[in-house]
């Protein structure tokens, strides 16, 4: 029974009187009081983010630009593939290896290929000041298609330093049920981009060895929690946005299990209080399906070092809403649900937890700007 909190608040505090000066804003939620603090703008349709030791901010933006900021100081940096930007192509996601501080390694993904068609690749390469070095490209999705939506790839790294890798269907459904097409499906890689021997479909006949789960539409947020769940927040066509957490080697229903029905509620909250569960017998379930207008994007799970009362909690961006919802979990179910904001921030593109173990949050858009969700001092 999930228990929707009622009167979040946002106080606006401290709003900007010239141009100059910063915007900080206080935000006051049911279990902590925390303040957003503005630590980069003027970015163009960013995409994500990736915060590395030392406060050292690395945004990625859709039509194919990377940039770094630190103490203020915005950098350029060069170095990256040819991306293609057509459709709803670009650069999408960027991850540091879980042995960044032995090896350097930045993964990210993009559309690789020419205006006639295009692939979702991914490639790692090493910061040094303003270049991309060492660049590598490790794999590129099995067929190409002429440019057009649902290129996404998001990435998340497992327990055993195995790397996910999610695909969108690319416009065309009945891909996600194809087992032998990477489109719709979640991969799991080695750090070199090759199928891990314990992959779960591996040795099965008709099956990719790449396939993690398939049945994806576009999945906007991964991530893995302390138990080694794996969570994706992914809108639907024609229905509400779902929360999911992935199975290995299952397939989790897109288009077969979607349906015409429209949300249970009025809003995201209300959708996550009446929660109409998805029903399929031969596909795995979401864990809740949201309201459409919700639109999540970027999913991080809260290590509670600066969040204690957050512990395990997810959090979840709005594109549409420029909200951020805090969802608690507990037996694998939605237990609570928070809505973080009272005004809309802009679409929320990314949320991260950074090495300092701070809360990061993306805005994406022609305006984009980059937050840090800190304790209120």
């Amino acid at each position: 029974m999930i228990r929707a909190l009622k009167g979040a608040t946002l106080l606006a505090l401290a709003l900007v009187a010239t141009a100059a000066q910063a915007e900080e804003t206080a935000v006051r939620t049911e279990h902590l009081d925390l303040r957003l603090v503005p630590m980069a703008e003027g970015l163009d349709d960013p995409s994500s983010l990736v915060v590395l030791p030392g406060e050292l901010l690395v945004v990625g933006e859709r039509t194919g630009r990377l940039q770094t900021f630190y103490n203020g100081e915005r950098q350029a940096v060069e170095g990256l593939p040819e991306i293609q930007t057509a459709g709803q192509g670009g650069l999408f996601d960027i991850v540091a290896s879980p042995d960044y501080a032995d090896t350097g390694w930045l993964y990210f993904t993009y559309s690789s290929g020419d205006a006639a068609s295009t692939a979702t690749a991914l490639s790692r390469g090493r910061l040094a000041g303003d270049r991309l070095v060492e660049v590598e490209s490790l794999f590129e999705q099995n067929r190409r298609s002429e440019p057009g939506p649902h290129d996404g790839a998001r990435l998340a790294w497992l327990g055993d330093d195995t790397l996910l890798m999610s695909i969108g269907d690319r416009g065309e459904p009945a891909r996600a049920q194809d087992t032998q097409d990477h489109a719709g499906a979640v991969l799991r890689l080695g750090p070199q981009g090759l199928a891990p021997e314990d992959n779960p479909l591996l040795e099965q006949a008709g099956y990719l060895p790449e396939l993690y789960s398939w049945g994806h539409r576009q999945v906007q947020g991964l991530a893995v929690d302390a138990r080694g769940d794996v969570w994706a927040v992914e809108a639907r066509d024609s229905g509400p946005a779902e929360l999911l957490r992935l199975r290995a080697g299952e397939n989790h229903g897109w288009p077969e299990g979607s349906d015409d029905a429209e949300a249970a509620g009025a809003d995201f909250l209300d959708d996550l209080a009446s929660g109409e569960l998805f029903a399929d017998d031969e596909a795995i379930a979401p864990t809740y399906r949201f309201a459409e207008e919700g639109s999540p994007s970027g999913l991080a799970v809260v290590d509670g070092r600066h969040y204690p009362a957050w512990e395990g909690h997810l959090l979840v961006g709005g594109m549409e809403s420029g909200q951020l919802y805090r969802l608690e979990i507990a037996a694998g179910e939605v237990a609570e649900a928070e809505a973080l904001l009272d005004a809309s921030l802009g679409p929320v593109r990314d949320v991260r937890q950074g090495p300092d173990g701070l809360l990061y949050v993306l805005i994406g858009g022609d305006s984009g700007r980059v937050f840090r969700l800190e304790p209120a001092p």
